[in-house]
């Protein structure tokens, strides 16, 4: 490999060989390299650096940042997870609770139950407030009575013939509206989001009633605030082919990696295998248990390509690719774009970005994800404000 390649190699590539790692850090500093100029540019950093939203439906959000530091998409990851404000079940008033779960028990596990409510509409509980009022509380009734069923079959021994509400369900979580609440929120909008959520069961002549104050918070404090279920990012692969592979050693080649990943075609009479879609793979590195085939794969990750993925609560839709100098004609547009606003804003705060990276939200569906995206760009820059702010406070001192 010439002087250059190997440069570009360290410079770009994480490479991943049979007994370990190479090119982990990040070593494009400025004056590292002769004849690179790798000092910060802000209008540099606007060419290189995009927002491609790939996949986003009622579940989960996919998006590629690329041109970005780790430490821009890990602090992402982390607001996401601890730091965008949800609503959640903070005190529980058990009026009476016959059942075999503890009074704590059950506490806890209502606690956990997301709740769809759009938290941007409430305020912060103050500190001592007992009562909460209707501009920072929501209020549920849980109120279940397990009873024979009369109607059951002698000789039947299935517990959903024989008793009713032998087993509460979050369907049974009533809202009860605070001061002008239901005037606000149209009927059926303040709910859990899942209907179907198991909280106990009961036998004939146990009751659950209990009151339950919902109040708004951050993961950072306790985790039933988190709105997303999986916050996650990672460099995109990078396989290449150092020499044609084909035969038989082409279908052994597929089988060494995900499906999707390697693609034999027919060519001329011969099996050849190409990359199909390098996304997929989880580099398992299975292939350098082949003798035959370990010399002939090359295995990195694109070391400024951030593949990010959150799942929502959305109307299911797919989104196309966008970058800073695309011409936006899908309908969902408007997010990509604001994203790579946001990000401009955020960057400057960074000495230096040189990452791709796939991202991953999943949402507990409290939230859609693109929304999650947004609120958390917006504490991001927020946190860039007070450093910024520091340092000029520094700075007149």
């Amino acid at each position: 490999m010439a002087a250059s390649q190997r440069v570009e190699e360290m410079r770009n590539r994480v490479v991943l060989g049979e007994f370990g790692v190479r090119n982990v850090h990040t070593t494009d500093f400025p004056g590292n390299y002769s004849g690179y100029d790798d000092a910060w540019d802000q209008d540099s950093f606007e060419r290189n650096f995009r927002v491609d939203v790939v996949q986003m439906d009622e579940n989960s959000l996919e998006f590629d940042m690329v041109g970005i530091d780790a430490a821009i998409a890990n602090a992402f990851r982390r607001i996401l997870l601890a730091e965008v404000p949800t609503m959640a079940i903070e005190k529980v008033l058990v009026y009476n609770n016959t059942s075999i779960v503890q009074d704590e028990i059950l506490a806890h596990r209502l606690g956990l139950i997301p709740i769809h409510a759009d938290p941007r509409l409430f305020e912060y509980r103050n500190q001592g407030d007992e009562e909460g009022t209707e501009i920072d509380t929501l209020q549920f009734r849980l109120q279940v009575r397990c009873t024979q069923n009369p109607h059951a079959a002698k000789d039947s021994s299935d517990p959903n013939e024989l008793y009713v509400n032998h087993k509460v369900y979050t369907r049974h979580m009533t809202w009860v509206p605070l001061g002008n609440q239901a005037d606000l929120f149209p009927e059926g909008t303040i709910r859990p989001v899942h209907d179907d959520i198991l909280i106990a069961q009961l036998r004939p002549g146990q009751e659950i009633d209990l009151l339950m104050h919902c109040v708004k918070g951050i993961g950072k404090d306790h985790a039933k605030f988190s709105p997303v279920a999986t916050a996650s990012y990672r460099l995109l692969p990078d396989i290449t082919l150092l020499q044609p592979v084909e035969g038989e050693a082409a279908e052994e080649l597929k089988q060494c990696f995900s499906p999707g990943v390697i693609e034999v075609q027919e060519i001329q009479g011969k099996k050849v295998a190409r990359v199909a879609n390098p996304r997929l793979d989880t580099f398992s590195r299975e292939v350098f248990r082949n003798e035959k085939l370990k010399k002939v794969v090359r295995l990195a990750r694109v070391r400024d390509h951030y593949i990010c993925e959150y799942c929502g609560w959305v109307k299911g839709r797919r989104l196309g690719i966008f970058s800073s100098a695309a011409s936006f004609q899908s309908p969902d547009v408007e997010f990509s774009s604001n994203l790579y606003r946001s990000f401009r804003k955020v960057s400057p705060v960074w000495a230096k970005v040189s990452l791709w990276s796939p991202v991953s939200v999943e949402s507990t569906g409290v939230l859609p994800p693109d929304v999650l995206v947004s609120e958390a760009i917006k504490v991001l820059m927020g946190k860039c404000r007070r450093f910024l702010d520091e340092l000029d406070a520094v700075q007149m001192d």
